[in-house]
């Protein structure tokens, strides 16, 4: 891993391409499978950009993880969550008993479920009043999150916790996108229409005092993300690296991410959302401004955890499953189409 911003940026500028042959042939046998052409829609797509990835004609799920990175944040001292941040530390603890949501998607969906707890889950500095971490510690957060990814895995799914990381994710798109604190604040966990407009002003009040540095997508990271962020960003680039595809789970997973793609256009093409809570909200927003289409919706999903990305595993096992299981035409002596 890099020991510097500069050298991590240039590392996410030369990032290896998907395998453009692996996805023509994955199309040229789904041309001649036994259904019209098209029929099973995005789950073609799924298929082509598993493989493309994975470099495999035949993509597989046979190791699925779950990475849940968690994370604390001082910009709680403006309390712009209605949960004390003691939470964070017990759902760690209730993920690692098995008692979660999460826990139950994962073991449907046989994967694997890790939870990180990142720099012991001590805090962050206030980012209204300073950079949420030190160059250092922003870069070992980074590490963590890169050396947590199996060189084995076959999909990766990245999932978060933290108390108040829906103010960091908000910033970090604010900041990306040049816009304020009202155009990203949303009720996070459940504040009311008070506390939005509060967490808007605190945003606010981060953006201007960092101002002269949010030119630069990592010093965006750095100065206004987390913990658990920097984690999901860094697994994020070794899945690249190591050619895994990646599923992120919501609205402050995506924003972890959005730096790469504002130092490489390509940069997030292995990734896919799982999932947007609404057609309209700050996630549907975030998929927009990066280009992604959700996996799911209209569930309503916004619990955050890796629940999203775990639950559309098995939309993927069932895309691998036509692809690698269903006859063609000539194997089961169907007639085409005129």
């Amino acid at each position: 891993m890099p020991s510097s911003l500069p050298a991590l940026s240039a590392l996410c500028m030369d990032l290896p391409p998907a395998n453009t042959q692996v996805q023509h042939t994955i199309a040229q046998r789904e041309a001649e499978l036994t259904k019209p052409p098209g029929s099973l829609g995005q789950l073609e797509e799924m298929t082509r950009w598993l493989g493309g990835w994975q470099h495999r004609t035949a993509p597989r799920l046979e190791h699925v993880q779950v990475l849940i990175f968690a994370g604390n944040h001082g910009v709680m001292a403006h309390r712009v969550s209605p949960w004390p941040v003691d939470v964070t530390a017990q759902m760690v603890r209730n993920f690692e008993h098995g008692g979660a949501a999460i826990n139950q998607i994962a073991r449907m969906a046989q994967a694997e479920l890790a939870v990180v707890p990142v720099h012991n889950l001590t805090p962050t500095a206030d980012f209204t009043t300073a950079p949420a971490m030190s160059e250092q510690d922003f870069l070992a957060a980074v590490q963590v999150g890169f050396n947590a990814v199996p060189q084995t895995c076959d999909l990766l799914c990245l999932g978060e916790m933290g108390i108040g990381n829906t103010t960091t994710a908000s910033a970090l798109c604010a900041a990306l996108t040049g816009q304020s604190g009202t155009d990203w604040a949303g009720q996070g966990t459940g504040l009311d229409t008070a506390g939005t407009a509060h967490k808007a002003r605190v945003i606010d009040t981060a953006l201007a005092y960092h101002a002269a540095h949010l030119d630069n997508p990592l010093e965006v990271a750095r100065r206004l993300g987390g913990y658990e962020l920097a984690a999901t960003l860094g697994a994020t680039l070794a899945a690249r690296l190591m050619h895994i595809p990646v599923i992120l789970d919501g609205f402050v997973c995506t924003a972890a991410v959005a730096p790469l793609a504002h130092l490489h256009p390509n940069a997030l093409d292995h990734t896919a959302l799982s999932h947007c809570p609404t057609e309209t909200g700050h996630t549907a927003r975030l998929a927009q401004h990066l280009r992604m289409r959700p996996i799911l919706s209209g569930l309503g999903l916004r619990l955050g955890e890796g629940s999203g990305a775990a639950l559309a595993i098995p939309i993927l096992r069932a895309a691998v499953a036509c692809h690698t299981g269903m006859a063609t035409f000539a194997q089961a002596a169907v007639s085409e189409k005129a």
